[in-house]
């Protein structure tokens, strides 16, 4: 592997820089392209510019399409995100279900927000039967020690 940057890692990082820095045209200008050809860091901050309308008009089916390509990458962030889209069904039909699944992907890689979310939905019975000892255990590995 070599230390010469290509391109496209400029063009990566000025992007996520462009988005950090919350100037969302440019960042998508950037982003776009490599969403385009793949790439999941950029796949997932074009979808939250999508779902929320930064830099460009709100576009929920876009949003949703990257959102599931980034977090079928592998990606955590984007696993998260999408399980959160089909609790809410914003930008996707509320599914319960497969918020669940996507919840756990993401929480297997150490989101404690999904661990959270996971804890949440057991102990309500959302889309999983009431279980308060699997919500008590999720809520202890996510950090909460009084549960």
């Amino acid at each position: 592997m070599s230390n010469n940057p290509t391109a496209f890692d400029i063009d990566l990082a000025s992007g996520i820089a462009a988005f950090e820095s919350k100037q969302f045209t440019r960042a998508a200008q950037l982003l776009s392209p490599l969403a385009e050809q793949g790439n999941a860091e950029a796949q997932y901050r074009m979808a939250i510019m999508a779902q929320n309308g930064l830099g460009m008009h709100p576009n929920p089916l876009m949003a949703y399409s990257y959102m599931k390509k980034a977090a079928e990458a592998g990606l955590g962030l984007a696993q998260h995100g999408l399980a959160f889209m089909y609790m809410t069904g914003e930008c996707a039909e509320q599914n319960p279900a497969k918020a669940i699944e996507w919840f756990k992907k993401a929480a297997d890689q150490g989101m404690v927000g999904s661990l959270t979310t996971l804890a949440m939905m057991y102990e309500q019975g959302y889309g999983v039967p009431q279980d308060f000892e699997e919500a008590r255990r999720l809520y202890r590995l996510a950090g909460f020690d009084d549960c």
